[in-house]
């Protein structure tokens, strides 16, 4: 704030007269009694206990204001406190033009012209604008020669200076008499309607009473005004957007900002924002939870109905009529479907193909229902009903032939059979639990054990490809031995045809010499087959152990592949890696069985319990 003695400028000293008494006296400098009396008058100023300083105007100055602000330069010529200094100075002021200066429109007719004037236009003859400017038909002779028919002369347009806020006003040069205009039009309809509704009352005396109920209406709907709420009287609509203080905000729900949205717009939240908790036992589960529950969408088709109703013709509204609204609306259905069904048996007597909307019902078609049913960890029922188990148009649990399951419930070996007897013949009797011994022993008694569970393709074609070369080469040998045989049978018989001229005893001792042999070639043939057949088992074990082994390394590798699959199927996609090197080549037999062992038959009923 400034203090209250101030420095006197030199332009001052040297101006007054008495200053030449002053030269040689110093100015008086304040003591320290005057700089505390200073200090806590300021002090009291700001606490309000001391009235506030006054500048030469009379105003009042804010104690508060800043040192650096209250206090004028030397050059103002201040004898006190003051904030002159701050205000707009006056010789800085622009003046702008008035509210009701603006641009006239149109030409002065208040006085007429007879004679040409020196430096009017020489089309037309009016003073305010040149030839060149004139907007007037060109004239053939014009008003400097002729003299006749001049013009009138525009309006002298003032210049205008506009402030910021001038430039900007938007009815800057608006007419208020334009305004009776309108008056006069609303007026006129006022009239025409009260003359409309004088006349349907001599008409009909009853709508006296409904009239006025309507009147009273409007003028309350009008007269509504509540923060918050759009009202239109024309459809009666209310719409509000209150919230009550003592409530919880939306967006206090859940913090989480990966939760519901809250638009802070229009104050809505219409997803649940705790998804995990039960809506029946929150306060608060969305808006569209509360908007789609109850009987709000019957009131919603009401409203939609009435706002029809009303376009079309129909006086009618849910809140004032109910009961009529609710009638209409039940007869208009009816017509509806009536009018549907009709239009679908002209279809169908014209075209036919009736059958074919003879169809099950969607939750046969599609296994798909809207009940719900809630299951403990153990399995139990905790809320609803059990699922009802959907049957086909076949025949299900039929049991014949004395089994207690029915064909395809046991899976052994690559065959299907019963699960009661293990019987793999289809229509065969049951025999119970002996049937289980009886084909556990037959399999006991094969000569050559299975290279797993089940029966390869490529184990059975190596093997058929050895049975088949394993033939051959006996064969091959037979003919090899009977040949030899043969040819030695031959030159025993021509030697004993030729020695048998000579003696009698020489016949009988070849004769049994010769059935010696036969034995021992015989002998022989038998070694030879059990040792081939030797071979070939020892052959076929040693081929089915490799084939197991592959057969085994190919299975671990199709499980891994089948792991690595779903792992990357459960990834999000954006993250999943990629190879473009993979090696692409034809798979191998034991790959393939592989793959059919490992792959999933879903439409198998037996899949689940095999995996199980």
């Amino acid at each position: 704030m400034a203090a209250s003695s101030s420095r006197v400028p030199i332009s001052m000293l040297l101006q007054d007269k008495s200053a030449n008494a002053e030269d040689d006296e110093e100015p008086k400098k304040k003591s320290r009694e005057d700089w505390r009396k200073a200090k806590e008058l300021e002090e009291a100023r700001k606490a309000g206990t001391a009235p506030a300083a006054v500048d030469e105007e009379g105003k009042d100055i804010n104690p508060h204001i800043p040192q650096y602000i209250s206090s004028a330069p030397w050059y103002y010529n201040t004898a006190g406190p003051t904030l002159k200094h701050q205000r707009p100075q006056e010789d800085r002021k622009k003046e702008f033009s008035g509210v009701d200066e603006w641009y006239k429109r149109g030409v002065d007719t208040s006085r007429v012209v007879t004679k040409f004037r020196k430096g009017a236009c020489e089309n037309c003859g009016a003073v305010t604008h040149k030839k060149k400017d004139c907007m007037e038909r060109p004239r053939k002779i014009g008003a400097r020669y002729n003299g006749a028919k001049i013009a009138h002369d525009e309006f002298v347009q003032p210049k205008i200076n506009s402030d910021y806020d001038g430039k900007r006003d938007r009815w800057a040069g608006y007419d208020p008499a334009n305004h009776r205009e309108i008056v006069e039009e609303y007026q006129k309809i006022e009239q025409a309607k009260r003359e409309l509704r004088a006349q349907k009352l001599k008409e009909n005396p009853d709508l006296a009473n409904e009239d006025d109920v309507e009147d009273d209406e409007d003028k309350y709907v009008d007269e509504v005004d509540m923060p918050g709420t759009k009202v239109d009287s024309k459809q009666r609509i209310t719409v509000r957007n209150l919230r009550i203080r003592e409530d919880t905000a939306k967006y206090l729900r859940n913090l989480d900002p990966n939760s519901a949205y809250y638009d802070p717009k229009t104050r809505s939240m219409r997803d649940n924002p705790n998804p995990q908790l039960n809506p029946e036992e929150t306060d608060f589960a969305g808006e569209n939870f509360v908007r789609y529950s109850g009987d709000i969408q019957k009131h919603a088709q009401a409203q939609l109905f009435a706002w029809e109703a009303h376009g079309k013709g129909v006086d009618v509204h849910v809140l004032a009529e109910p009961t009529k609204l609710e009638l209409l609306q039940k007869e208009y259905e009816k017509k509806k479907d009536q009018f549907k069904d009709e239009s679908k048996n002209t279809v169908l007597e014209k075209y036919g193909g009736e059958e074919h909307l003879q169809a099950p019902p969607k939750a046969l078609l599609l296994a798909q229902t809207e009940h719900y049913v809630e299951y403990s960890r153990f399995g139990k029922i905790i809320k609803g009903e059990d699922k009802p188990i959907i049957r086909s148009r076949y025949e299900e649990d039929v049991l014949m032939n004395n089994h207690t399951t029915v064909w395809g419930s046991f899976w052994k070996d690559g065959e299907w059979g019963y699960k009661c007897c293990e019987s793999n013949i289809k229509n065969s009797y049951c025999v119970g639990e002996n049937g289980k011994a009886t084909t556990g022993a037959i399999k006991l008694l094969d000569p050559v054990p299975e290279a797993g569970p089940s029966r390869t393709v490529a184990a059975e074609r190596s093997a058929k490809q050895q049975r088949k070369a394993a033939a051959v080469k006996e064969e091959s040998s037979d003919s090899s031995s009977g040949s030899s045989s043969d040819s030695s049978s031959d030159s025993s018989s021509g030697s004993s045809s030729s020695s048998s001229d000579s003696s009698s005893s020489d016949s009988s001792s070849s004769e049994s010499g010769s059935e010696e042999d036969k034995k021992s070639r015989q002998s022989k043939k038998k070694v030879r087959k059990e040792k081939r057949k030797q071979k070939l088992n020892e052959k076929k074990l040693e081929d089915k152990e490799k084939i197991k082994d592959k057969l085994q390394l190919a299975l671990l590798a199709e499980e891994r592949q089948q792991r690595r699959a779903e792992e990357l199927l459960r990834m999000d996609e954006r993250k999943r890696p990629y190879n473009s090197m993979f090696e692409v080549r034809a798979p191998t037999e034991e790959e393939m069985e592989a793959y059919q062992m490992k792959r999933r038959r879903d439409e198998d009923p037996m899949a689940k319990f095999s995996r199980e």
